[in-house]
């Protein structure tokens, strides 16, 4: 009787942190799907990969923050900027107006992801910028994620 309990509570934990993981619950939160734009293949079928939950949503704030003001068809509002304020000087201001960016056009256009906060680290002497945003996935686990990412130009 206790190997089974030990064995239950250890499922549930693992449920918990598998945010990959779908069952037939009517308790059960959305599942969010993307098509990979690296187009990589399936092993399978050889068909374009889909990704799915977390990985969707990362992948669509990378995408977010990357995408400058009229780059998007049809949608001349959306962009983040960043881009821009890479040419500036590595400044802390700068790196202030980078942070806000990023939680503006996650705000704006994600609705998937409640940020909990972002930092950007300026590195001075190679004149770029280390991103670090966390945030939560709205209706799926009860988990932070880390999105890292390092912007620098390149000349």
């Amino acid at each position: 009787m206790a190997i089974v309990e030990k064995t239950q509570s250890f499922k549930d934990l693992t449920a918990l942190r598998d945010s990959e993981r779908t069952n037939s619950s009517p308790l059960n939160s959305r599942q969010y799907s993307d098509l990979d734009l690296f187009f990589t293949r399936r092993s399978r079928d050889s068909d374009v990969n889909v990704l799915t939950n977390v990985q969707a949503i990362k992948r669509s704030v990378r995408n977010l923050i990357l995408t400058n003001y009229y780059e998007k068809p049809f949608h001349p509002e959306i962009g983040s900027g960043v881009r821009g304020l890479l040419f500036e000087l590595a400044t802390p201001m700068t790196a202030i107006a980078i942070s806000q960016s990023i939680q503006d056009v996650i705000a704006n256009y994600e609705p998937r992801a409640s940020i909990n906060f972002v930092t950007v680290d300026e590195s001075l002497d190679d004149n770029s910028y280390d991103v670090t945003i966390n945030f939560t996935v709205i209706n799926g686990p009860p988990e932070t994620v880390d999105l890292s990412l390092t912007m620098e130009v390149l000349r």
